[in-house]
């Protein structure tokens, strides 16, 4: 499975717990808590990340990067968008230069 192909599977999981709202789901749960939450996971994960890259601590650096990953999916899905919406705006600012 490709790298791109995995984080659209992990869309699609996370698009399930969204919709279903599984008791044990952590996904869920973090939706539940608001969008307010969710921001704050991802800008905590992101300092992490920054923090393992400055420490060049690079098992965590990776670790840190997989969990702002997740964080940023469930952001961009509980706010309506996708994967592929960020990916039209990367493609879209290279096209610009």
């Amino acid at each position: 499975m490709t790298d791109n192909a995995f984080l659209q599977t992990l869309e699609t999981v996370i698009d399930a717990r969204l919709k279903e709202q599984p008791e044990d789901s952590y996904t869920a749960q973090l939706a539940q808590r608001g969008i307010n939450r969710i921001a704050q996971k991802v800008g905590e994960e992101g300092i992490e990340v920054a923090l393992a890259a400055a420490t060049h601590a690079d098992d965590l650096l990776i670790s840190e990067c997989a969990d702002l990953m997740f964080h940023l999916l469930v952001l961009l899905r509980v706010k309506g968008f996708s994967l592929s919406d960020v990916s039209a705006k990367l493609e879209q600012r290279h096209g610009a230069r």
